[in-house]
This record gives structure tokens, sequence and C-alpha cells, in this order.
């Protein structure tokens, strides 16, 4: 986790991970929640949200929040996730023959930084989810060249995804710190799971044990 005293220059952090449905936004609002408590003015983005139907309701869960953590971010729904798709799908698939460009995501990136000093970037899915043809998920993570937090699960099997996406932000070069979220087969994680983490990969962390 990114320690600092005082709020001295912008800084941001990309929360991924090992597929949909491990926490992104819980992790968001924790990371939100530890920020401000931190001194930070936080703010909020999600580039993409698919599965919209009247309002993104990850957006704006998270947007209510981050108001009442910083009152001075004072934007809109249509600021902090440009790119909103009906489609509960990949963006490549839900955003059918529509662009979505990189270059306008790094304007609103920068325009939401007018707002805040610390800001979460919420991705889609994990790391290889497609946005564009040859480019994903952590293609855009590369891009915005940002400190990632990779949320991983708990569940049997979560071993085999963690380690395939560490695998893939070192081979892009991606500096990042993983947590677990511990809440699928939470009751079954420490005899099943755990004593590999514990041996093998001690730089894990636990997403419940960031407190605020």
């Amino acid at each position: 986790m990114i320690k600092e005293k005082k709020p001295l220059e912008k800084k941001s952090l990309f929360i991924t991970a090992t597929n949909t449905d491990i926490g992104k936004t819980y992790a968001s609002e924790k990371f939100l929640r530890y920020y401000h408590s931190k001194g930070f003015k936080v703010g909020y983005f999600k580039p993409i949200e698919t599965g919209v139907k009247d309002y993104p309701l990850d957006g704006k869960k998270m947007l209510a929040l981050t108001k009442e953590l910083n009152p001075d971010f004072k934007v809109g729904i249509d600021d902090i996730v440009p790119y909103q798709f009906t489609l509960a799908a990949a963006p490549y698939v839900a955003k059918k023959d529509k662009k979505i460009s990189l270059s306008y995501l790094k304007e609103k990136r920068d325009y939401l930084f007018k707002f805040c000093d610390f800001l979460i970037i919420e991705g889609a899915g994990g790391l290889m989810v497609p946005i564009e043809k040859d480019f994903y998920i952590i293609d855009l993570i590369k891009a915005f060249n940002v400190q990632t937090a990779l949320i991983a699960s708990s569940k049997l099997g979560g071993i085999n995804d963690t380690l395939l996406s560490c695998m893939a932000l070192k081979s892009y070069g991606i500096s990042y710190e993983c947590y677990i979220n511990v809440f699928l087969d939470k009751d079954s994680f420490m005899e099943v799971s755990y004593p590999f983490y514990k041996e093998c990969k001690t730089d894990i962390k636990f997403l419940q044990d960031i407190t605020f």
C-alpha cells in the first residue's frame, strides 16, 4: 500500500482483479476511505461500466461516497463513468460499433484531478478483459502508468487465478500489490488456500486488513 503523510502531489491507484465479481468496488471504497483518513482529497474514476440500465450502479454509489469524503469533488456521473454500455459483457463486446478512445479517457482522468489529489481508478473485470482489439484492461493500466492494487479471490481455485494475474502484471512491468478479498469460501480458506500463501507468497495482503 502507498503510505503518505501529506498530500504533496497528485497520485492515483488502479483497482483491478483476478476476475469479475471479486470485489473491485468494495476495494475502491476501502481505499477511498483509507486515503481520505491520510489527509488526501480523494476522487474516483471508473472509465468503463457495462450492464448499465438507467444509470451505472457502481459509479453512482461511488460518486456519492466520494462526494461525502471530498465535497470539492464537484463532478457528474458522466465524468467519472465516461463509457456506459447496456450489455453486461466485456467492453469490446458491449460497446458494439462505438470506439473507446484512450486519449479521451486520459483527458477525463486529468479533468478529475482538478477536484482531488488522490484518484482511485476502478477497472472492469480482470486484467485480460478486452476493451478494443488487442487492447485490454492491463494495457489501460500500463498506459495510465499507475500503481495497481490486484484484488484476488479467497475461493477454491483462487491461487491459480492470483498467480496468473501476478505474472501478467510483472510481465508488463506494472508496479502492484496483491490483496485477497476473503469472502468466498471464507470458512474453508484458512485450511484450503492460506497455507500456500503463508509459505510461498508472503507478500500477499488481505483487503480486510485495510483500516482507516
